[in-house]
């Protein structure tokens, strides 16, 4: 059995070292930053994936704006120039690739009975319209007796680290301007 003073004297040693371990602080830090490092970890791969996705969903719109423009500012458009509106797409998508995009571009015309059909249609990376089919537009475009071109944009986003946003979003957009130059843009 141990005596008394050399218990007492074990647990005085025992309570001073616990008591200069709490206030010990030099690995504090190191703790704190075990801790914390996987949510800094997550927030920054997430804040590259939401900003580069936000990126990319802006040069969409911008690439449906810039096919529309160029199109409607034309009175006829040949097979040459439509090649190079489709390929403007390309510039204006960089430094993303243009791969992952599917472009599309009609004249809709709209008879006096208020009904939409596509007159003609040229896609890059995807598939044109059928001329003829019929399509649903906005109410306040539907204008009897005019005509519309058509811009539609769609980009098939893959994350590159995958690990905030999972799988592949499809970003698109699209717009419809009157042509400038003429009541109707011919397509030769």
């Amino acid at each position: 059995m141990m005596p008394i003073a050399s218990l007492f004297s074990f647990f005085s040693l025992l309570r001073q070292r616990v008591s200069s371990c709490a206030r010990d602080e030099r690995g504090i830090s190191a703790v704190e930053f075990a801790l914390l490092l996987p949510l800094m970890v997550m927030l920054y791969l997430g804040g590259v994936e939401v900003s580069q996705g936000l990126t990319i969903d802006r040069k969409v719109t911008l690439v449906a704006r810039t096919v529309a423009d160029l199109a409607a500012q034309a009175q006829k458009i040949t097979n040459s120039q439509m090649d190079n509106i489709l390929d403007a797409s390309t510039a204006v998508m960089l430094p993303y690739s243009i791969g992952e995009a599917k472009v599309v571009v009609s004249q809709v015309s709209i008879d006096a009975d208020g009904v939409a059909k596509i007159d003609w249609s040229d896609a890059k990376n995807g598939t044109a319209r059928t001329p003829g089919q019929t399509v649903t537009l906005p109410a306040a475009l539907n204008i009897p007796s005019s005509s519309l071109i058509w811009s539609e944009v769609s980009y098939d986003y893959k994350p590159v680290i995958g690990y905030v946003i999972t799988g592949t979003m499809k970003l698109t957009d699209q717009i419809y301007m009157r042509p400038r130059l003429s009541d109707k843009v011919e397509r030769t």
